[in-house]
């Protein structure tokens, strides 16, 4: 008899995936190649952008994201700029805008869409601000209909976090593909994944080509040779090999994570499919609960996890649900980053708090989530729903 257990994350991979893995090992190149060229175009045609760059994580691609926004040559940040966040993320949504000089803005989350408070993100905004960073967390679409609205007539970027909504949608765009760069990551828990890789998506020709560069050293290898960074390329290729022209990084995918890319793009959707029939089961068993407050989904979640949060009025603690859940076998983490400005890493940052962080400090220390998969985990959760009761 199996011992019951609910994890975080499972693998996704079948014989496909091990078949291109070995065709790989058989070809002998293992460096970025035809494979990732390939995966890369079929990424950017399913989420309907016209140019995708993949990258070894996803906190890689957040890295390029933003630094590839101070290369432009026109409508590019500065060191100093004011950029808005969310307070509750990922780390390495925050790390590459620190690393770049940007003053953050921490505003306040909505205690059940789990993103903005759009009420504090409306006030929050003033003539100093140059972008927003719009973080779609655990799966849930912001509302960028609202965004777009708040930031009319004002020179804003948007730069979207997604990478764990992949597949997620609002008013039938794909999230992902609302800002100037979109990041994506296709690390080990989440919906697809090459174990590790991440993807920067956008619709700007110069930004897609000073990526190009930015991921292979800074170097001119990998441009066209009609380019936006550098104009043209001379066709002498020795000149070329070793041109540097901004200060990049080495942060390129190999063949074999690009192979398994391949193969689990063909799964994508039923994915997805099986995440949003997993979340009506669980919004069927959580809805509307004396105890617990669920992520309100907006627009077409991807549900990459499902969010508890105990209401001020429950005689139940995090701590004693906690203990519960681990010791039946039920792994559960955080939600994300909780606040993130709790952590001691905030005393290198330049930043400020808008009015309060209240909703961000309440779900640090009340809320927590389980995982959800790629296949049915009605068992798991009905276990979940009798030891939460």
């Amino acid at each position: 008899m199996n011992e019951f257990k609910y994890t975080l994350a499972a693998e996704t991979w079948s014989e496909e995936e091990y078949k291109a893995l070995q065709e790989v090992i058989d070809s002998g190149m293992f460096t970025m190649g035809k494979k990732v060229a390939e995966f890369e175009k079929q990424f950017a045609e399913f989420f309907g952008s016209k140019y995708a760059v993949m990258v070894n994580s996803g906190s890689s691609a957040n890295l390029l994201a933003v630094a590839s926004l101070f290369y432009k040559k026109e409508n590019y940040l500065n060191q100093g700029d004011e950029i808005i966040v969310p307070a509750v993320s990922w780390s390495t949504s925050y790390f590459p805008l620190l690393q770049y000089g940007l003053k953050l803005k921490f505003v306040d989350i909505d205690l059940e869409t789990l993103n903005y408070d759009l009420n504090e993100l409306k006030s929050a905004i003033t003539s100093n601000t140059r972008a927003i960073l719009v973080v779609n967390l655990l799966g849930n679409p912001n509302d960028f209909e609202e965004i777009n609205k708040i930031i009319k007539d004002k020179n804003i970027i948007i730069i979207e976090d997604n990478c764990e909504s992949m597949g997620a949608e609002f008013n039938g765009k794909k999230t992902g593909t609302f800002g100037i760069v979109g990041t994506f990551s296709t690390f080990f828990s989440h919906h697809i994944s090459t174990m590790e890789g991440g993807v920067i998506v956008t619709d700007d020709e110069e930004i897609y080509h000073i990526l190009l560069s930015l991921r292979s050293h800074g170097w001119t290898r990998h441009l066209p040779k009609i380019n936006k960074v550098t104009g043209q390329k001379s066709d002498n290729k020795f000149e070329e090999s070793f041109k540097f022209v901004l200060p990049g990084y080495n942060v390129r995918p190999g063949e074999l994570n690009a192979a398994v890319g391949i193969e689990q793009m063909k799964k994508l959707p039923a994915f997805l499919e099986n995440r949003r029939r997993n979340a009506e089961k669980f919004i069927s068993l959580f809805k509307n609960h004396p105890n617990y407050i669920i992520q309100k989904e907006t627009g077409k979640s991807s549900w990459f996890g499902f969010s508890i949060i105990v209401r001020k009025e429950s005689k139940k603690t995090r701590d004693e649900i906690i203990k519960r859940l681990e010791n039946n076998n039920i792994e559960v983490r955080p939600i994300v980053a909780g606040n993130f400005v709790k952590n001691p890493v905030i005393r290198f940052f330049d930043y400020e708090i808008h009015n309060n962080l209240k909703n961000a400090d309440y779900i640090s220390d009340n809320g927590f989530f389980v995982g959800n998969h790629h296949f049915d985990i009605s068992l798991q959760l009905n276990k979940l729903y009798e030891i939460l009761n």
